[in-house]
């Protein structure tokens, strides 16, 4: 049983660290991480494009693309029978913020976080 340690109410009211773990776990990957950086630099891009950008076959992209959208990276529109994908913009920011990097900042009085 995982165990939820305590943390500052005034930094994350809610902290579901298995979220995160699952997030780091799609992140902890080169594919998946140059998949992430093509659609950050593209935006919002089709699947038929992404086989070519990142010289995969479409059923392996799909397999990755598939982490990202479970742990809510990227989103996903279907224009007839093509797929589009394109960063999540709030879920990155979260994994970014210094919301998270306040979890892992030692509490003393001379911390400026959060």
């Amino acid at each position: 049983m995982k165990k939820e340690l305590p943390v500052n109410p005034f930094i994350l009211p809610t902290i579901s660290f298995s979220d995160y773990e699952q997030k780091f776990k799609a992140l902890a990957d080169q594919k998946r991480l140059q998949i992430l950086f093509e659609l950050c630099q593209r935006g919002n891009t089709c699947v038929c494009d992404l086989t070519e950008i990142v010289d995969m076959p479409q059923s392996k992209l799909s397999y990755h693309l598939k982490i990202l959208l479970d742990v809510n990276l990227i989103t996903k529109e279907t224009k007839g029978t093509w797929s589009y994908y394109e960063l999540n913009p709030t879920e990155i920011g979260a994994l970014l913020s210094e919301q998270l990097c306040c979890i892992f900042r030692p509490r003393d009085q001379n911390s400026t976080c959060c």
